[in-house]
């Protein structure tokens, strides 16, 4: 009987423990910015075939030419990256230069992708296996990155670009030249 007594005191503490634990947890601000380690760090070198015909591939030196870009990791299968075009066409008409990679993609599905949705892009590389995704410090798509005239990766977007991001990148992309 007082076996019994004291395990199920036990279990009323554990359970309370926990609570207080859950309780505490949801109490505490919601950190939404992830670090990217590869701020500050020049972008590695890579040589991209052409995603699509009518648009050259992209290579790290296309990067550092001296003028800051907008580098957008996309696929033609990814849902965000359709909410984030018509904010990548804001991008483009207020001067950003835009190039893309294109991330496990058949050609083909990145040009219906393009006519369905615009194509900002001066160039487009296809990264068949992810390697230059993975590379850059990119876990998804969409991203966007912010590299300045001499292929140093200055910001990252995570995720689509929405309405409110876009004065940010554009400010991150005068930064970058500055």
């Amino acid at each position: 009987m007082i076996r019994g007594r004291i395990f199920l005191w036990g279990l009323v503490a554990l359970t309370a423990g926990l609570f207080g634990l859950f309780a505490y947890q949801l109490s505490q601000p919601k950190d939404e910015f992830i670090q990217s380690t590869m701020i500050g760090k020049p972008i590695p070198p890579f040589d991209l075939p052409p995603s699509v015909p009518e648009r050259p591939g992209l290579a790290s030196g296309d990067l550092a030419d001296g003028q800051p870009k907008l580098l957008n990791v996309f696929a033609s299968w990814c849902v965000p990256c359709i909410a984030e075009a018509p904010n990548l066409a804001r991008l483009e008409a207020a001067g950003a230069n835009i190039v893309g990679i294109a991330i496990r993609d058949r050609s083909q599905d990145t040009e219906f992708f393009l006519r369905q949705n615009g194509n900002p892009f001066s160039r487009i590389g296809r990264d068949d296996i992810s390697a230059v995704q993975l590379s850059i410090g990119s876990s998804g798509v969409p991203e966007t990155f912010v590299i300045d005239g001499q292929g140093i990766i200055r910001y990252q977007h995570i995720g689509d670009i929405r309405d409110s991001d876009v004065a940010l990148l554009l400010e991150k992309l005068k930064e970058a030249g500055a």
